[in-house]
């Protein structure tokens, strides 16, 4: 098993400062704009946005965490006490540019648990989505409108987001999850 960082905290930093403006852009403001992280990572995710977002264009965005774990649909193949973390959203969702917010975008299975936790809060007008990655894989017809970074990775890798709020620092780790080395080439 080998790791390497793939993202330092300055490149973190850099890309929540250009999904920000990006944010910014494609609304056309921050107009009814609201932003929702998914529990875990994507929530301090979100509170960084949010904090850009007030940098550039001077104004406060709300700000809410999601629990999508009874919208998963592998619920079943959870343990018998799975952790449930609170949803909660300041304001009503009804008629409002959601952004949800998650660390990493893998099969679309978790961003679609987070839709149907959202619709079921209200009918926001729009739902976008911001991943700090997007590593491919999609198992759904789900695709982020904001993207950090995209990483192309097999099945056999794993991507971890490590956040200063949860984890003491900021990167992001790519780990080789197969035990197969490749050989090395022998040059000729």
């Amino acid at each position: 098993m080998s790791s390497k960082t793939i993202l330092s905290a300055a490149d973190i930093g850099r890309s929540i400062t250009r999904l920000a403006h990006e944010i910014i852009e494609k609304n056309g403001g921050c107009e009814g704009l609201v932003l929702v992280g998914i529990h875990t990572r994507g929530v301090p995710l979100a509170h960084r946005l949010a904090a850009k977002i007030r940098q550039f264009a001077d104004i406060e965005i709300p700000v809410g965490a999601l629990d999508i774990t009874f919208h998963r649909d592998d619920l079943d193949s959870l343990d018998d006490q799975p952790v449930v973390s609170n949803t909660e959203i300041p304001v009503s969702i009804r008629g409002k540019n959601v952004v949800l917010v998650d660390d990493v975008i893998y099969t679309g299975r978790s961003i679609r648990a987070g839709m149907d936790a959202l619709i079921n809060l209200g009918r926001p007008q729009r739902i976008q989505l911001a991943a700090l990655i997007d590593r491919g894989h999609r198992e759904l017809p789900i695709r982020a409108d904001y993207v950090g970074k995209n990483i192309p990775t097999s099945r056999y890798e794993k991507v971890q987001v490590k956040l200063t709020e949860i984890d003491g620092r900021d990167e992001v780790v790519l780990t080789n999850m197969n035990n197969k080395t490749k050989p090395e080439q022998v040059v000729s």
